[in-house]
């Protein structure tokens, strides 16, 4: 498409809306693309294009990784334009194009980098064209907006340009098999000490054949449908990942990688197994992009997750961990309870699972609590699980129904009072599990966590 006048009325439109959040000092990151939007529907496809424009999409992870790619290319001194101060949808591209463009909107920057809803990729893929796309996995979601993943599959493979190179999961069939004749390279991580071929997850949306329906065959199964199979009938098997994690070294956290039958060694932000996933993408993406491996191992150097996403502090000899567990998604619940299980010594958990604007009004599907493994927590390094928030009836019953001993199970309805439920004596760690939108909230509740261990510690003078 080219630029039209409807086009530059939008573009001027949005320019000066920008102009005058910025003389009242705010951001409103997103109102300038909704303002092009609106007045001109098709102004993403319109809008010049970058030379390169890099794209970051999936179900779980695709914010950590567009971060980590982001501090990347910001430490190699790449000069590119993303969305990372805005939304993942086609309003916060918008913006961030109209942002990075002159008033004819020539873009000034060579590279795009962004972080894309997979949900909406029928606004945005299908006009902004991204030359390199990579999918980070695709479970099922919040039923509000995608729960089954083959919903998701069919909006990708109907909106993902055939020209767009693809990197993509090899351990996760359903995001492997995604456009089969567009030019791809794969991800995956070889078989760990950990795994095993067992299933321990209520959920599994992979069983059969994608080829011919025969009941698959697991070599392991990592959790849910991550992992590597083969079918018995028809010799359908996962792809070999052209970027393979042989080995992750948790002590130092790092990960051996073979690329090109090279082994280079990469620094691991965290050694759990959706970060080494997380990690492991973003390494094939840049290196897709052409920046070196070394390049990349020595700007992953001083990398961490992003503070909204996982964070410890240390208390005396005991730590309190935020970690997102993002409400209404079973999947990304069901793995923060399992590293909850997994994370050495005792500990004691607090959830804040609501939905951040269906709480508002107490309403929400709570049926995705059931697809959700609350069984994790009975596990007995577990000592104490608090539920605090609008549905903490429901998050109870589920807990008792997973195992969970009602001597080591407190509720609330108050989020404010999930800290003085805390019973510290014994425990070496203290989980704080937060929905997207609660970061304030858990950090609040942190610090009372916080201060709450400081008087029970050993010498405290009460």
């Amino acid at each position: 498409m080219k630029p039209n006048p409807r086009f530059y009325l939008a573009l001027l439109a949005a320019k000066l809306s920008m102009a005058c959040l910025r003389l009242i000092g705010r951001k409103g990151t997103n109102l300038p693309g909704g303002v092009a939007i609106y007045l001109c529907k098709d102004f993403l496809g319109r809008m010049p294009r970058p030379q390169t424009i890099v794209g970051i999409t999936g179900t779980n992870g695709k914010t950590t990784v567009a971060n980590m790619v982001e501090d990347v290319l910001d430490r190699q001194g790449y000069d590119y334009v993303c969305n990372r101060a805005g939304s993942n949808v086609d309003t916060g591209v918008a913006s961030a194009l109209i942002a990075s463009s002159t008033l004819l909107g020539k873009p000034k920057k060579p590279l795009a980098v962004f972080e894309l809803d997979e949900r909406s990729a029928n606004l945005s893929m299908s006009y902004i064209q991204p030359d390199l796309l990579l999918v980070t996995n695709i479970f099922r979601d919040s039923y509000k907006r995608n729960a089954h993943p083959e919903f998701i599959v069919d909006i990708l493979n109907r909106f993902v340009p055939e020209s767009a190179r693809l990197v993509l999961n090899a351990d996760d069939l359903m995001c492997a098999g995604l456009k089969p004749n567009s030019p791809r390279a794969y991800f995956s991580i070889n078989r760990q000490p950990g795994d095993k071929p067992k299933f321990e997850n209520i959920v599994r949306d992979v069983r059969v054949c994608p080829q011919c329906g025969a009941p698959l065959e697991w070599e392991f199964l990592r959790y849910h449908h991550i992992g590597q199979a083969s079918c018995p009938q028809c010799g359908f098997h996962s792809p070999q990942g052209d970027y393979r994690c042989k080995k992750i070294d948790a002590e130092n956290r790092q990960m051996l990688v073979e690329i090109a039958g090279e082994d280079f060694l990469f620094p691991l932000p965290n050694d759990s197994t959706i970060n080494v996933y997380n990690a492991l993408s973003a390494v094939a993406l840049l290196c897709e992009l052409g920046v070196k491996p070394q390049d990349i191992a020595a700007a992953m150097d001083s990398m961490e997750i992003s503070a909204t996403r996982y964070m410890e502090e240390a208390v005396g000899d005991k730590k309190v961990i935020l970690h997102l567990a993002k409400g209404q998604n079973p999947v990304a619940c069901s793995r923060a309870f399992q590293n909850i299980r997994d994370y050495p010594g005792k500990k004691a958990a607090i959830l804040f699972l609501d939905d951040y604007f269906d709480a508002a009004h107490s309403v929400e599907n709570t049926a995705w609590y059931y697809d959700t493994d609350f069984e994790f927590l009975a596990d007995s390094s577990v000592t104490q699980v608090i539920a605090a928030g609008a549905r903490h009836w429901d998050v109870y019953l589920r807990l008792l129904m997973a195992g969970v001993s009602p001597d080591r199970a407190a509720h609330m309805q108050n989020t404010h009072s999930a800290a003085q439920a805390l019973n510290a004596a014994g425990i070496d760690s203290v989980f704080v599990l937060y929905d997207v939108y609660t970061i304030g909230l858990a950090n609040q509740v942190k610090d009372q966590v916080k201060e709450l261990l400081r008087k029970e510690a050993p010498g405290h003078e009460n």
